[in-house]
């Protein structure tokens, strides 16, 4: 049980030293996610698109 305890008051102390990030980082890091998501997403659909638009070319 005392390991327990002496966990809980590490994880405690060292949350305190932790350097939480601003409102305004936090929306813009999101921002980032978001478009980087979307981007990635439209080229991987172009790229599978080509794909089948190739593939069906071969077995026609």
């Amino acid at each position: 049980m005392k390991k327990i305890i002496q966990f809980f008051k590490e994880s405690y102390a060292e949350l305190a030293k932790v350097v939480w990030p601003s409102k305004e980082d936090v929306i813009s890091s999101t921002k980032v996610v978001i478009f980087s998501t979307v981007a990635v997403a439209l080229v991987l659909g172009l790229i599978d698109f080509l794909l089948v638009l190739g593939i069906e070319a071969v077995f026609k």
